[in-house]
């Protein structure tokens, strides 16, 4: 009955975890809702209207409102980080000029044009580039939860080679060097203006090395691990196959584990990441708590041993206790990396199949008893 109340706790907890805050509904916006600006020095009806950069709700509007002047708008949910888009003639980012926004915390919205000469934040200039912007158009502005980013370009047409970047979440650029650092995520875009079109270039250089840690962390601790517990618990009338399974199981997801954690600590190095602390030191607990299951193997008494029963306590609950962890880790990575909904929901409906499961078979034990 105690694995009833751990699976228990583990399903109300995912319903919570699966409930979005109130901020996060309020800032997601698409091309049909009602800009709710109503300082512009340009005719915002005229504006075209692009999701630019759909997992992070990136809204770009946009319009040629006098002859080579271009005005645009850039909208994404307030996160507490610089929001940026960046021209470019060849679809790189070394080169290229950006407008870059944030809101301090002394709540006067701050926009910069960025000279992108490098990927390194040393590289990346202030004050520098080659966007003709319009004196006095650049603001940034916070409402409802979304930043609004406004500016205007003299140019016949704009490069149509779009980078939009999303900061690392805590950190405002301060006096007096402005200097930023490495984009959270980024993406790359190829616009039309005439018919407002787009595709999509490529995503975030890590965007790989991040999913390929999310993934790996998923299967490992947080699918097999789980899978290989009700093998042991409910298993055993199928002798010595379900102990050859819990072993084969929980190697693998241990394994896999493994390299979830050090591809996030290698991301971590690369990302210059200062927002993930709490979600590395419930990893490496995880992975210590990992390391000692595989010991508390070796040094399983035998069966009529008086000591059995302590081993058995101390390695059923040690599990249950890493099992909850990972669940709740695995849901905090996705919202640190602002994955979405897709994530959450394809997990979320893994991990309540397999706790349905287990209630079920609990279930099941206890009425054979």
């Amino acid at each position: 009955m105690r694995l009833y109340f751990s699976v228990s706790f583990i399903f109300f907890g995912l319903i919570s975890l699966q409930l979005p805050p109130l901020s996060t509904q309020q800032a997601t916006e698409t091309c049909s809702s009602t800009l709710p600006l109503n300082d512009l020095t340009f005719d915002s009806t005229l504006l075209q209207c692009v999701e630019a950069w759909t997992p992070q709700n990136y809204i770009l509007r946009y319009a040629k409102t006098v002859e080579n002047t271009w005005s645009f708008i850039l909208s994404a949910p307030d996160s507490g980080a610089y929001i940026g888009i960046g021209f470019s003639t060849n679809g790189q980012m070394t080169g290229a000029s950006a407008v870059v926004g944030w809101i301090p915390t002394d709540g006067r919205g701050q926009a910069k044009q960025y000279l992108l000469g490098g990927k390194s934040p040393g590289e990346v200039k202030p004050d520098q580039g080659d966007l003709k912007i319009v004196n006095g158009s650049l603001k940034i502005e916070s409402v409802s939860s979304r930043l609004y980013m406004s500016f205007q370009l003299t140019a016949e047409l704009p490069r149509q080679s779009l980078l939009y970047a999303m900061g690392p979440a805590g950190f405002i650029p301060s006096s007096p060097g402005f200097t930023l650092r490495e984009h959270r995520d980024m993406t790359t875009t190829t616009i039309n203006y005439n018919t407002g079109s787009q595709s999509v270039v490529k995503g975030s250089p890590h965007s790989k090395l991040r999913k390929t840690h999310g993934l790996m962390n998923m299967f490992g601790w947080g699918i097999l691990i789980i899978i290989g517990a009700l093998v042991a618990r409910h298993m055993k009338q199928w002798q010595p196959t379900w102990f050859y399974a819990h072993i084969a199981l929980q190697t693998t997801g241990f394994l896999l584990g493994l390299t979830g954690i050090i591809c996030g600590l290698v991301l971590e190095n690369r990302t210059d990441a200062n927002n993930v602390s709490k979600h590395k030191g419930l990893g490496i607990t995880i992975f210590v708590m990992g390391i000692l299951q595989v010991l508390a193997l070796l040094a399983r008494p035998d069966k009529d041993s008086k000591y059995r029963k302590y081993w058995n306590w101390y390695h059923h609950n040690v599990g249950r206790v890493m099992i909850i962890l990972a669940i709740s880790n695995i849901f905090y990575g996705i919202h640190l990396a602002d994955a979405g909904s897709s994530w959450n929901g394809g997990y979320g409906f893994v991990v309540a199949v397999l706790v349905l499961a287990a209630i079920g078979l609990e279930v099941r034990k206890f009425k054979n008893k």
